[in-house]
């Protein structure tokens, strides 16, 4: 078909799209001469200095970072891991000290001058290593896009022998229509004979002698040349070319009879992308039997017939495979132990030297190395004599699984939803999966590391105490006002116990490719409309009876109730209903949830007045007022105090001025300093008035089973009105609220 047979709105469509490829290549300065090249050198010298640790560090950087509390300390989160670039799909759920600890692995490298180890992240199977390598290069990847992670390569342009009178160019034989250019790198495909690219991706300022080099960098670098953020890798103080690149650069050198300004003409500065799939400057490497670099010579290619004679004597060898297609990025090792040691030895002398030795020469590499190991190979991988020859070469950073429920839940969610394409997910059906996952990963503390008067506290703590002692910070209801402070502060101690045990908290449990199965069978299940948290627990105990297919269901049972996996499901399944009853009793409940913080923040009132043995201003009649001594009590009554009242007023404002301290600046929320408390005294409300609240669930499931015709006119309007709630405010259609509420009402207000 004719151009002219188009339609005009195909025509507008394509001028459109060649004119918004031509911006785009222009804008992101695609291709340059070497002067060009120089000049953005000079401008911002170290964006174009940086190595493959300072760019990744650069990366991390670009992201930004916050810091995030959790109940057992306050740790720095990288926003790369959360995926902006994907709106947060394929994100790293938690994981914060991996992120910090690779981080400053990086940071070491970029001081060292080179990346002189492995980074090995090791954990069980399915405690996200390879989610925290694909976020990393997915991240390297987008970063690469912008200007700030502009990255640049150089290939050998030979103009055409139509394009001159006598020659190509060389010794000052070339005709005018070339002769006159400072750079051949702009000449069109029909003026170009030969063009040579780097498989290595060679940086282009290693064009420049070493010793000039290192002068430049000195001018353009000045004082900050030996600054903490910045250091000159050894890649670049004293690498030299690759074989080919100097193969070629010695022969038009020779050929120039010295003139370097002429060779350099031949040089085209082009820009490239990091590309997982198109395997530049990040490559995984599969746990099979291959080596992992090669080489060719590539001197009689019919594709470089046309090169000038004195390259064409020249012995050229092209290089691949895969530590060459990652160099100037990341090459990942997937599984890396699972390999035959003799087909990664040579790492050994590859990472420590930035060197890979091949037939014909020897390769110098920019290059972070990465890998994954499960703790099964990696406990068996310390057992031969080689290990302490790898030992020196290699960084470990642990992996384990997720114990934050709230993070575990995150991730369940985000597969859930995949796996129910359109269909309704009930509440809470991620978070009943994440709490058993959590819950078979708990590890009973060692009592003879915390304070004698914290032993028996800590003794008798339950997997579901130490899951909301990490998640929320949660300490047991039963536990007296004093050993809950002591054990508020313990929280830290009691997350890192098991750091140094070869069986560490978070090596052993259901892990998430596990529950993957539970969560797909759950999604695919025929016996609701909708996907039922309900159905999920039916999985997990089915998953409990595989046994022999599962290692850490045939742990031993310890007391209070660790490794028990179907005693765990009950648990999980408890705190399921726990949830749809805070949902419930709110929704048909008699007032706000807001009153109860009403209540307790003027008792806070009253209690810090009375402590400054200041009067309180009575907001009814206005007139200062002493502090309501009676209405103080009949609170501490409700929160079951014991002990003197004074130390547990005294022991408040302690806590509040705690966290004024954590909080410079901000307002102190009571919400988030005293939730257990609040909790009780709504427990305590709901407890009053439970008849009249199991009422209004009675009413409630009449109104969802279709029998709202025997309902009053007012008790339906209530039904109504909490129906409303709970499928605006807390997601439930009416149908799953029909199942859960009914089954809620059937097993605790019967």
């Amino acid at each position: 078909m004719a151009d002219t047979d188009l339609a005009p709105v195909v025509k507008d469509l394509l001028r459109g799209l060649g004119d918004s490829v031509r911006d785009d290549f222009t804008r992101n300065r695609r291709v340059l001469s070497f002067a060009e090249y120089l000049d953005l050198v000079v401008s911002e010298p170290t964006r174009q200095l940086r190595s493959a640790a300072q760019y990744i560090v650069d990366a991390f950087d670009h992201f930004g970072s916050s810091q995030v509390k959790y109940p057992w300390g306050e740790v720095r989160h990288f926003h790369m891991f959360d995926a902006p670039w994907a709106k947060g799909e394929d994100r790293l759920f938690g994981q914060e000290h991996v992120q910090n600890a690779v981080y400053g692995v990086m940071r070491s490298f970029v001081q060292d001058g080179r990346p002189n180890k492995l980074i090995l992240l090791h954990g069980p199977n399915g405690s996200a290593k390879s989610t925290f390598i694909r976020c990393l290069g997915r991240g390297l990847e987008h970063y690469s896009t912008l200007d700030e992670g502009a990255l640049y390569r150089f290939s050998w342009i030979f103009p055409s022998t139509k394009s001159t009178k006598g020659g190509i160019g060389f010794g000052g034989v070339g005709g005018a229509a070339t002769d006159s250019l400072d750079s051949f790198a702009y000449l069109s495909d029909d003026q170009v004979d030969a063009r040579l690219g780097d498989e290595l991706r060679d940086h282009p300022l290693l064009l420049v002698p070493i010793e000039d080099r290192w002068k430049l960098i000195e001018q353009l670098l000045g004082p900050s040349i030996k600054s903490a953020a910045f250091n000159v890798s050894d890649y670049l103080r004293g690498g030299t070319l690759s074989p080919k690149n100097r193969a070629i650069y010695d022969a038009l050198l020779a050929s120039y009879q010295g003139d370097y300004i002429q060779v350099l003409r031949h040089i085209r500065i082009e820009r490239f992308e990091i590309s997982h799939r198109y395997r530049t400057g990040w490559v995984t490497v599969e746990p099979q039997l291959s080596v992992d670099a090669t080489e060719r010579q590539v001197t009689a290619d019919r594709t470089l017939s046309s090169l000038p004679p004195s390259l064409q004597s020249v012995s050229l060898h092209e290089f691949g495979g895969e530590i060459v297609g990652a160099n100037r990025g990341i090459i990942e090792f997937d599984d890396l132990l699972k390999r035959p040691l003799e087909h990664y030895k040579y790492l050994l002398t590859t990472v420590e030297r930035a060197a890979l030795s091949m037939t014909s020469a020897t390769l110098f590499l920019d290059l972070a190395f990465i890998g994954s190991s499960n703790d099964i190979h990696l406990s068996a991988f310390r057992e031969i004599p080689d290990f302490q020859s790898f030992k020196g070469r290699i960084e470990l950073v642990r992996v384990p699984f997720i114990l934050d429920v709230r993070h575990e839940e995150g991730l369940y969610q985000a597969r859930l939803q995949e796996a129910a394409s359109q269909r309704h997910i009930a509440p809470h059906t991620a978070y009943v999966a994440a709490l058993w996952a959590v819950l078979s990963r708990m590890r009973k503390p060692q009592i003879e590391r915390f304070p004698s008067t914290l032993a028996e506290t800590i003794g008798k703590l339950t997997p579901l105490d130490k899951a909301e002692l990490y998640s929320s910070g949660k300490v047991p209801d039963d536990i007296a006002p004093d050993r809950a402070r002591e054990l508020s502060a313990q929280i830290k101690e009691l997350w890192h116990e098991s750091d140094t045990y070869p069986i560490y908290e978070g090596r052993v449990g259901a892990s998430p490719r596990e529950m993957q199965t539970v969560l797909l069978a759950a999604a695919t299940s025929t016996r609701y409309a909708y996907v039922s948290p309900l159905v999920v627990l039916e999985e997990i105990l089915e998953l409990c009876k595989q046994t022999s297919l599962y290692e850490f269901l045939r742990q031993d049972v310890q007391a209070t109730g660790y490794h028990d996996h179907k005693k765990l499901a009950d648990v999980a399944r408890g705190r399921l209903f726990d949830r749809i009853d805070d949902e419930v009793r709110a929704a048909v409940g008699l007032v706000e949830e807001s009153e109860y913080a009403r209540v307790f923040e003027r008792y806070l009132t009253h209690v810090m007045n009375a402590i400054k043995k200041e009067k309180v201003r009575n907001p009814q009649t206005g007139r200062m007022d002493d502090p309501d001594e009676g209405m103080m009590k009949e609170v501490e009554k409700t929160l079951e105090v014991t002990g003197r009242p004074d130390d547990f007023r005294q022991g408040l404002i302690a806590k509040i001025g705690a966290w004024s301290l954590d909080h410079k600046g901000q307002k102190p929320v009571m919400s988030d300093i005293f939730a257990d408390l609040l909790r009780k005294l709504r427990d305590a409300y709901f407890e009053k008035h439970k008849k009249t609240i199991a009422k209004g669930i009675t009413d409630l499931v009449m109104l969802l089973s279709g029998n709202e015709a025997s309902l009053a006119a007012e008790p339906r309007l209530r039904a109504q009105a909490a129906l409303e709630t709970l499928t605006t405010k807390h997601g439930y259609t009416r149908e799953s609220a029909r199942d859960l509420v009914g089954t809620l009402a059937a097993i605790r207000y019967r």
